[in-house]
């Protein structure tokens, strides 16, 4: 049994990355669905989808990789866990290295960027980091 699925997703790309993987099968749900949406309009991962396969579905990440064979997403790190959850507010938003990565946020206007949530001007939960 997995505790924590978003470490689990977070752990299999980060795997299936340094391998040099064209695709990692993830099993599904909304949130790794919306964190695969933010992957994709942020240009870390090619594309992504959802396959039925009669029961909670696996999502298929297609990794991207640059014209010299370097992975374009180059780390990504789960922040907030099940055992001790990081809250923080619009103005205290941490910029992931030095605002050239993506800080993942759970607000009450759904899964965001930090930057988002900067001009939406709501907080939440950090879910990770991706750069």
């Amino acid at each position: 049994m997995i505790t924590d699925p978003i470490s689990d997703m977070f752990a299999r790309i980060r795997n299936a990355n340094i391998k040099l993987h064209e695709k990692v099968d993830i099993p599904s749900s909304k949130m790794k669905m919306e964190i695969a949406k933010i992957l994709k309009e942020e240009g870390y991962i090619a594309s992504y989808k959802i396959t039925d396969d009669e029961k909670q579905g696996i999502l298929r990440i297609y990794l991207k990789y640059t014209a010299s064979g370097k992975p374009v997403l180059e780390g990504i790190k789960r922040v907030s866990k099940s055992s001790l959850r990081i809250y923080k507010g619009y103005e205290d938003m941490p910029k992931t290295v030095g605002g050239l990565g993506v800080t993942l946020v759970s607000t009450s206007k759904g899964l965001m960027t930090d930057n988002q949530a900067r001009k939406e001007k709501v907080g939440g939960e950090i879910i990770g980091y991706v750069w």
